[in-house]
């Protein structure tokens, strides 16, 4: 039996895995941002720990004996997050979250003071990233940057808590701007752009190495056994990937969760900065993988369904599929940078737009122009991965907006590639942190790492396609269009 822990940026989901690759059983506990000014994207990572404990008490309740016989225990977590600790390793302030848009200036500092920072880190420096929270820390927060003996990652503050060592992975480790992708070490002139240097950092190994032991204490409090390995673990998407067998060059994943990610594998480091895709290091050793990321998809259908009153998203969506050809043609334009953007674009300041509002629309045509919307913004992102080389025949389609077989069609057809919904791929981070629990453990990567079977496929239609061209072409014009008056 394998534990799979994923802290992600909504809930901390738990998972129990046994070597049949049955999920015995999953909890899930609620997590809340703070933004207490514009930009800003913080947690407490003591509500971290409260929801770890609290899901734990619930497995133990619920499933105690397997429990018990848990050999590994594995981390996936939401990137980029800074905790900063003092030297006693406590928490200087709430962390600062990878959707956190304040160190824009930061990051045009640090381009400006090492033109070669992208040739390095293998992406260019975005607000997003670790590197230039700490920056902005050190210029903003001057008396608690003094007191910074540590950086840590969400997931591997988390690792703390459960074993007493600051270590943390290559995958996750990517996304900070301090790692050198290509040689998988720290980069001593990445970590001199924010006044930190390697013994500021976690010790790193590969996500399917051991990293730690479980305390003693906990062990007893949650009845597991004491000193079983803890994983190195993945980044939310990395980890995901190896949940759903995404471990071999040309094999890839849409994500449609808060975020979407368009995840490829590689089997060597492949950066292409200029569009703004990301090039990081998978959780397994000598892989890498390159991503395209909006900042809002899943997150975006959400927030529209709230303001129309909607009961739910899926009813929403029942209420655009219904719209007729026509009325799709006149719908609004929507922009989705509700949270700025990363690929193509790296503007934290873009800005959200419905353009072409009538008073014959209604929330049919605004849940249309938002689903549509997200597509476009995934579309710009899959191009940007193929002017760099990016390619696959198929993409397994996950999070909470792949439940959708309509809205997969739309985006099979934007994208003219089909996509896959995997039986339990919907269990994500939890699913591959377990996974790479189960490597650490001594299983071989073909044996632990299987795709999942196919539970519905969205093939592309050519006819959709051309029908949304136009629009696309809009889209595009309208961003450049206001671009300037984003600021």
């Amino acid at each position: 039996m394998f534990l799979g822990i994923d802290l992600g940026t909504s809930e901390l989901k738990l998972l129990l895995l046994d070597e049949q690759h049955h999920i015995v059983a999953t909890t899930g506990v609620a997590l809340t941002v703070q933004r207490p000014q514009p930009l800003w994207s913080e947690q407490n990572p003591a509500d971290w720990w409260a929801a770890l404990d609290a899901g734990m008490a619930q497995l133990k309740q619920d499933h105690g004996a397997a429990l018990a016989a848990v050999r590994g225990i594995g981390l996936s977590g939401q990137m980029h997050g800074a905790v900063a600790l003092d030297a006693a390793e406590r928490v200087l302030r709430p962390a600062i979250l990878w959707n956190d848009g304040r160190s824009g200036p930061q990051c045009a500092e640090m381009m400006a003071a090492c033109p070669e920072l992208p040739a390095i880190t293998g992406n260019l420096a975005m607000p997003g990233f670790t590197a230039p929270k700490l920056a902005w820390m050190r210029q903003h927060e001057p008396e608690l940057f003094a007191r910074v003996a540590k950086v840590l990652l969400p997931k591997d503050w988390l690792r703390l808590g459960l074993s007493g060592s600051c270590v943390s992975e290559m995958s996750d480790a990517a996304g900070t701007l301090w790692l050198d992708v290509a040689r998988r070490r720290w980069s001593p002139e990445a970590l001199a752009l924010t006044g930190l240097n390697e013994g500021h950092m976690p010790r790193l190994v590969e996500g399917s190495e051991p990293s730690a032991g479980l305390k003693h204490e906990l062990a007893q409090r949650w009845g597991l056994k004491a000193g079983i390995p803890i994983a190195g673990g993945g980044g939310d998407n990395a980890a995901s990937a190896v949940g759903m067998g995404v471990v071999k060059p040309g094999q890839g994943f849409l994500s449609l969760g808060t975020s979407g990610v368009i995840f490829l594998c590689n089997e060597a480091f492949s950066p292409n900065p200029a569009r703004a895709v990301h090039a990081f290091c998978h959780a397994l050793p000598n892989t890498w993988h390159q991503m395209s990321v909006m900042l809002s998809a899943a997150s975006a259908l959400r927030w529209v369904t709230q303001l129309l009153g909607e009961p739910n998203e899926a009813t929403l969506i029942d209420k655009a599929a219904a719209l007729s050809d026509t009325q799709r043609r006149q719908a609004p334009i929507f922009l989705p940078y509700l949270s700025g953007e990363r690929t193509p674009h790296n503007n934290a300041h873009a800005q959200g737009v419905f353009f072409g509002l009538t008073h014959e629309h209604g929330a049919a045509a605004m849940g249309y122009a938002v689903l549509e919307g997200v597509g476009f913004g995934l579309l710009d992102g899959w191009q940007a991965l193929q002017a760099g080389g990016g390619k696959a025949d198929a993409l397994w389609l996950v999070g909470g907006g792949a439940r959708s077989a309509w809205w997969a069609r739309l985006l099979a057809s934007l994208l003219d590639v089909r996509l896959l919904n995997g039986v339990g791929a919907e269990a994500g981070g939890a699913l591959g942190a377990a996974r790479l629990a189960w490597l650490a453990c001594g299983g071989t990567v073909d044996d632990v790492c299987r795709t999942p079977d196919i539970a519905r496929v969205a093939e592309p239609d050519t006819a959709l396609a051309a029908e949304l061209q136009p629009r696309h072409a809009r889209f595009q014009r309208l961003y450049t269009a206001l671009r300037s008056e984003f600021a």
